[in-house]
């Protein structure tokens, strides 16, 4: 870390050492400070006057590597001392080109849950640096961009059937032509987005440099602080959620084709449930304005929403990182905790790629991905949020780390789950149909039919409150019962994906052999497979190898009696004599006894399997008896057949 003081550079036995800005291993820096040599600057042209008012506030600022002070004013080249991380002179940078300046991370500010200031440059009496995050992005390595570029005809609902990339990645589009979508012109100005939407209409408007929201502003005011010269502007502003539907600028916005194809609100919420009196996810069109040196910190869109972003004019710069479980899971610790107010999310990931768009590109951001956006020059940007079919089971885990970093629900998706209810009644009726869709789907449906499912249990078992906030969310006009609604479309689209049964996960190969999925119970049967060693069968446990029984042996016997015994006539005289099981029954023949046959089955099995101290043994041993009396009839004809000789007779 780079030592920083502000000193005379004459210093008396008499001063507190308090004075100076002591770090780790004071002891050191005290001693460089108090030698006679570090009271000379090695980059001043001439060395200043003893004890001048200027000297008793001069910054100070030590090489990491060769450990000599300068004075800030020197070296700093008009920066911001604060806001350096490592800094080394340039004779050591010219020795090693490896050595170069970077700069501390922007302490991240959130006005999700409090008001925030900062505090640095208050108790200081002087605004942020507006290039603390151009200075940032320069002090970082970033990989190449090797994401697709396609064209606009290209991207169709054919593509993401048929491709098992589709929408894994963000893809650009350099030039619209194909995309079937509608912009204005580029020739239209902040101001005349005030014309349209009033002047008066309140703003959001971000400050960049604590990324917290500002109050009291309007159009008209932000058309104002717009179209002012770079240099006059005294902070950094930014708007991102600017939501235009229903406007007359809405009007001159149709998003992509294939956002229109696949958007869960454009297919599945009912036309005669939008307008100005209903409530519906307003996400699809937003119109963004940012000057330059705006920054947007890393955030991933609500509900791991997909966007299209189309630049209408001036340039962005974009910063991805890949939604692998280790990414979320380092996003989830940095975005839920006071370590993103000093920490750059780009250190604690695999890798952070770098995005650049001009005038007139198209972006489609997938589900998940984790982002930040600078932006070089003045902007206008159109843009949306959708959700779909194609990745659900993303779209419900960035869901559920939102709720875990206790984002509140005014910055989440709305309505989300009412929507989830809506999707789930179409689908089932598709499933019911027996309509063919793709296998991609089909998983993402069964996530979703899971998460219904999920809420039905709520509405069943939780407590009061929640399953009132559960049940508000089913939509009435669309869904009567919603808990059996989510488990039938979990049976059928399991079955539709091949499955045997809702509780059986087991499916049907292409050989007509049943196929368990990885995680499927087995269901075993009573045969010679269990005669293989543990290494030679399959458990069908994750984790756990159960114990098989090395030596098997069955024996199976059968025969037929026939007895001449009193029938018992009712109900209550079976207990007596016949519960009682004796090896080899004797009954006392009677006169008035009917003749009987009795089947006989006798089934022994053993069993053997070695053990840590010697073996186990298991003997299971299972008689069947049927008793089966014969009626009048057949002892008579039986007895006839007895009195005719045979002709051996």
């Amino acid at each position: 870390m780079t030592r920083t003081a502000r000193r005379t550079s004459r210093l008396s036995a008499a001063q507190p050492l308090e004075r100076i800005n002591a770090r780790p291993n004071s002891e050191s820096v005290e001693a460089d400070i108090l030698s006679s040599q570090d009271n000379i600057c090695p980059a001043c042209p001439t060395p200043l006057k003893q004890d001048t008012k200027e000297e008793e506030s001069e910054s100070w600022v030590r090489c990491d590597s060769c450990k000599t002070w300068y004075h800030w004013r020197c070296v700093g080249h008009n920066g911001q001392l604060e806001a350096i991380d490592k800094w080394f002179c340039f004779p050591c940078r010219e020795l090693d080109p490896r050595r170069t300046i970077t700069f501390k991370p922007p302490a991240r500010k959130s006005s999700r849950n409090k008001l925030v200031r900062d505090y640095v440059n208050l108790h200081s009496g002087t605004d942020s640096d507006p290039r603390r995050w151009s200075q940032l992005l320069e002090s970082k390595r970033f990989n190449n961009d090797l994401y697709k570029r396609m064209k606009g005809s290209e991207l169709c609902q054919e593509w993401m059937d048929n491709d098992p990339t589709a929408m894994t990645e963000p893809v650009v589009i350099e030039d619209s032509e194909g995309l079937e979508m509608t912009m204005p012109s580029p020739s239209l100005t902040v101001t005349d987005i005030a014309d349209m939407l009033g002047h008066e209409s309140p703003l959001e408007v971000i400050d960049v440099a604590t990324q917290s929201s500002l109050a009291g502003w309007t159009l008209g005011k932000w058309s104002s602080y717009y179209s002012s010269p770079p240099a006059s502007r005294e902070k950094i502003r930014n708007v991102i959620s600017l939501e235009i539907s229903g406007t007359r600028l809405g009007h001159q916005v149709v998003p992509p084709r294939l956002v229109r194809d696949i958007d869960w609100v454009e297919l599945f919420w009912p036309n005669s449930r939008k307008g100005d009196n209903h409530s519906y996810p307003k996400v699809q069109l937003y119109c963004l304005m940012g000057v330059a040196g705006a920054w947007t910190d890393w955030h991933i869109d609500f509900a791991g929403s997909s966007v299209y972003y189309h630049i209408l004019k001036g340039s962005k710069t974009f910063l991805f990182i890949r939604p692998t479980d280790h990414n979320l899971a380092s996003y989830e610790r940095w975005s839920g905790s006071e370590i993103q107010n000093h920490t750059w999310l780009g250190d604690m990931v695999d890798e952070v790629v770098k995005v650049e768009l001009k005038e007139g590109n198209t972006m489609i951001i997938p589900t998940g991905w984790i982002h930040a956006v600078y932006t070089p020059q003045d902007a206008v940007v159109f843009g949306g949020n959708f959700l779909h079919s194609y990745n659900v089971a993303l779209q419900l885990r960035v869901r559920n780390i939102e709720i875990a970093t206790r984002v509140p629900k005014k910055f989440r998706f709305p309505l989300f789950t009412r929507l989830c209810w809506y999707v789930g009644e179409r689908w089932l009726r598709e499933l019911r149909a027996k309509e063919e869709t793709s296998p991609r789907v089909l998983e993402s449906i069964e996530a979703l039919a899971e998460f219904l499912v999920s809420e039905a249990r709520i509405m069943e078992r939780g407590s009061a409150a929640a399953r009132r906030e559960s049940h508000d969310q089913v939509p009435g006009d669309k869904v009567k019962d919603g808990p059996a609604l989510a488990r039938e479309l979990r049976w059928r689209v399991r079955i539709a994906e091949g499955y045997n049964s809702d509780g059986d996960r087991s499916r049907q190969g292409r050989d007509g052999e049943e196929q368990p999925t990885k995680d499927a119970p087995r269901k075993r049967k009573l045969t010679t497979e269990l005669l293989q060693t543990p290494s030679q069968t399959e458990s069908g446990f994750r984790n756990f190898q159960p114990k098989v029984w090395e030596t098997f042996e069955e024996k199976l016997e059968d025969g037929v009696r026939h007895l001449t015994v009193q029938r018992p006539e009712g109900v209550s005289s079976w207990p007596d004599g016949w519960i009682d099981w004796d090896e080899e029954p004797e009954f006392v023949p009677s006169e008035n006894g009917k003749r009987v046959e009795v089947g006989r089955q006798r089934q022994v099995t053993v069993k053997m399997r070695r053990t840590l101290r010697g073996f186990e043994r298991q003997r299971v041993e299972r008689v069947v008896e049927r008793w089966n009396w014969c009626n009048e009839e057949a002892d008579i004809s039986s007895a006839k057949l007895e009195s005719i000789p045979s002709e051996g007779d």
